[in-house]
């Protein structure tokens, strides 16, 4: 991928922004906007935006599972599943 193509100045937004917007969601590359030559802003489609948030979402919960594991908060499935029964059991009685 050659990024340098993505990369556009605020003009160029205002004056071509439907097209723009069209190329982004045809081709699910973000473009990079430019305001004196400073990166400002980045334009995504909006199903890779989801697609990000939710990789992030995944990554977080990785680490925060590492984490428990170098703490020692674990417990074993038969646990889990013992715990869960004993829930339904009450809601259902």
């Amino acid at each position: 991928m050659n990024i340098s193509k993505d990369i556009k100045p605020i003009t160029y937004l205002k004056a071509r922004a439907p097209e723009l917007l069209k190329q982004i969601n045809e081709t699910h590359r973000p473009v990079l906007i430019t305001q004196n030559g400073e990166l400002k802003a980045v334009l995504q489609d909006p199903q890779s935006y989801e697609n990000t948030r939710n990789a992030i979402g995944i990554l977080k919960l990785l680490s925060q599972g590492e984490e428990d594991i170098k703490k020692g908060k674990l417990k074993s499935q038969k646990q889990v599943f013992a715990a869960l029964e004993n829930i339904l059991k009450v809601k259902v009685a």
